[in-house]
């Protein structure tokens, strides 16, 4: 019969510096236990009880240890993880009975460390994970389709630069002006397609000569263009017109960015990368370029890039690319719930988005695939033991993508409510907050483009990427030498002042370029070099003590929510650009890459992709090719050297 056992164990610091350290224990029979301490160069610091078994029937219970350390200063500075058996940051190390009731003084270097057991001494190498010594984990979340005006304008937030209820466009003898109390949900798509923009910068009927100059901005289109754009599905009826202007009462509509923004910082210059739509803005957050693409990808385009076992390629590589080269682990997180497969777990209304919300835009990327997606399930209990990844990327669920409503997801795309986006960011920042990494990361809130909303701010002229892309993706003759329309922003962390106002110039070529500052790498293109960073916010000597551990999402319904329009039906035909038509070619390149890579196999893949032709057949394609996806996901786990 076994014996519930303790021993309590220190740490002393022998890496030259003043150092954070996290000491992790981790068995099947107790869980995991862990200790956060701030150690001077060659102090000793704890202690943390650990427990475990001993005795009949515990042979079999393997003990796990792991540490992650902080050098804040000294030769060694920089982040460095423990490195287990082949490459896996825990080491086995199993407590005996010869340890039961003692004080143990464990000891971490730069180079190794020490697991001093009284019944039996074991030791692990440290690799350095990244030089630097300020943030160990950096985490982004990318939301849909908002202005910045749409959002924050009508907050009360002093010293933004935003619209007031002076500003108006007009559009067929009618004056539309900005008001407060924005719908929760919009009763048609704004169109957001590269000539839509045009024409809401610069006016009705308006268009973007092809290489430009770009067009004299003059903000007046925005009414006009929601009034008369059909590029993403039917125009809205009149009396809705004015609501594109319309902006949130932010503290009661959005409680959750609206505290996020007053206790840490907003961004009131921080613009789309270019005047057009979600796709080529999404790529240029993970490679500050889009390729040369400037619209939403047609099925022809994106099938030159999804061809199996390739994906959407950068001239110059990705920053996963870039990462990897330098030995430094990241993550990607969704929403999607286990059971039912692929709904979102934040939305007010689940049940009214489809699998294919749930497919995630980055796994589109060359050397990303859907199985390397993690459910946001498990984002808190991850964070609550070793996490040796330094960057995370979160996205939402885009909710029913198959029938082109958006409801159910947590994107806050303007035809769902915002309440599911809400949740997100409260889970996302609770799981953090409450977590041992809290005092040394970053969290960088941002939207992709503004979803045809009203902003009073022109955006100026941008660097191009100047990486000379080759593949065709260009459409409109677009040179990349502006940015698109401003969009909301919120940078979090315990280094931050609360109630910072940043108005220094970003766009999504900021993050890429926010990590490469960080970890030291090079920039991937002109426009990323020339972009700044966040870290200038970073202004505090040590963390806050007085961060929320949490924030309240309002209640769904509370802010009266329009109805969204008709669903489309599973009978009609699958469109040939656009959303839906991304996510198929993102199955397509995920059930290559599940198969043996024969090219039979690959043959019956594409014959199979080939047979969607419908929204039903979509639906049933998608679910299907994500069934597979979650059986090598389990069966990954199972092959995990360490605790689980």
């Amino acid at each position: 019969m076994s014996t519930q056992q303790t021993a309590r164990v220190s740490i002393k610091n022998n890496t030259g510096g003043n150092a954070r350290i996290l000491l992790f224990h981790s068995n099947s029979s107790n869980g995991t236990q862990s200790g956060v301490w701030t150690a001077a160069p060659g102090a000793t610091v704890g202690s943390m009880e650990v427990r475990f078994l001993t005795g009949w029937g515990s042979y079999h219970i393997l003990d796990w240890w792991a540490a992650m350390v902080l050098v804040m200063d000294g030769p060694n500075s920089g982040t460095y993880v423990s490195n287990g058996a082949v490459e896996q940051p825990w080491k086995e190390c199993q407590l005996q009975s010869g340890d039961a009731g003692k004080s143990l003084t464990f000891s971490v270097s730069a180079t190794e460390l020490d697991i001093a057991l009284d019944s039996g001494a074991c030791s692990c190498t440290m690799r350095r994970a990244t030089r630097s010594s300020q943030i160990t984990n950096v985490f982004v979340v990318m939301l849909e389709n908002h202005s910045f005006d749409n959002v924050f304008a009508m907050s009360g937030i002093s010293g933004i630069r935003a619209a007031t209820t002076a500003n108006a466009n007009s559009y067929n003898g009618t004056t539309y002006q900005v008001t407060s109390g924005a719908p929760t949900s919009m009763p048609s798509d704004p169109g957001h397609e590269f000539p839509d923009v045009t024409e809401q910068l610069c006016g009705e009927g308006v268009k973007y000569p092809r290489g430009g100059p770009y067009p004299t901005i003059t903000n007046a289109g925005f009414a006009a263009s929601y009034a008369t754009s059909s590029t993403e599905g039917p125009v809205p009826p009149a009396s809705a017109i004015g609501d594109i202007m319309a902006c949130f009462a932010t503290p009661s509509q959005l409680p959750v960015i609206y505290g996020l923004a007053t206790q840490f910082a907003i961004c009131d210059q921080w613009y789309a990368s270019i005047p057009g739509p979600t796709w080529p803005n999404r790529f240029f957050v993970h490679g500050a370029s889009s390729s040369g693409l400037d619209v939403s990808p047609s099925t022809g385009q994106i099938a030159k890039w999804e061809l199996p076992l390739q994906g959407f390629q950068y001239p110059h590589g990705s920053i996963y690319e870039a990462l990897s080269a330098a030995g430094i682990a990241y993550r990607f997180y969704h929403d999607s719930s286990l059971e039912p497969i692929g709904l979102s777990m934040y939305s007010d209304d689940p049940t009214k988005g489809s699998i294919a919300g749930a497919v995630p835009q980055v796994s589109s990327l060359s050397g990303v695939t859907v199985a390397d997606m993690n459910g946001l399930q498990t984002f808190a209990a991850d964070l609550q033991t070793l996490y040796p990844y330094t960057y995370t990327f979160i996205e939402p669920h885009y909710g029913d993508v198959t029938h082109n409503t958006y409801a159910g997801g947590s994107s806050q795309h303007p035809m769902d409510d915002v309440y599911g986006g809400e949740h997100l960011l409260a889970a996302v920042y609770q799981a953090i907050r409450n977590s041992p990494y809290w005092e040394t990361s970053l969290l960088i809130i941002v939207y992709d483009e503004h979803g045809g909303f009203y902003d009073s701010v022109a955006p100026g002229s941008a660097p191009p990427p100047g990486d000379n892309p080759q593949y065709g993706y260009n459409t409109c003759g677009f040179t990349f030498d502006r940015y698109g329309v401003r969009i909301p922003a919120v940078v979090v962390s315990p280094l931050i002042p609360a109630g910072t106002v940043d108005h220094e110039l970003h766009d999504h070529a900021s993050v890429p370029k926010t990590l490469e500052e960080l970890f030291h790498l090079e920039p991937l293109t002109d426009r990323d070099a020339k972009a700044n960073s966040v870290l200038s916010l970073l202004s505090l000597p040590t963390p806050r003590s007085d961060c929320p551990t949490s924030f309240s999402a309002a209640a769904a319904g509370s802010a009266g929510a329009v109805a969204t329009g008709q669903a489309a039906s599973d009978e009609e035909p699958v469109p040939p650009t656009g959303n839906l038509a991304g996510v198929l070619q993102i199955m397509r390149k995920a059930d290559a890459e599940l198969s043996s890579g024969d090219p039979n196999e690959l043959a019956a893949i594409q014959a199979r992709y080939a047979a969607v032709k419908t929204r039903g057949d979509a639906h049933a394609y998608v679910t299907d090719v994500m069934q597979k996806v979650a059986v090598a996901k389990r069966q990954r786990q199972a092959r995990t050297d360490g605790p689980t």
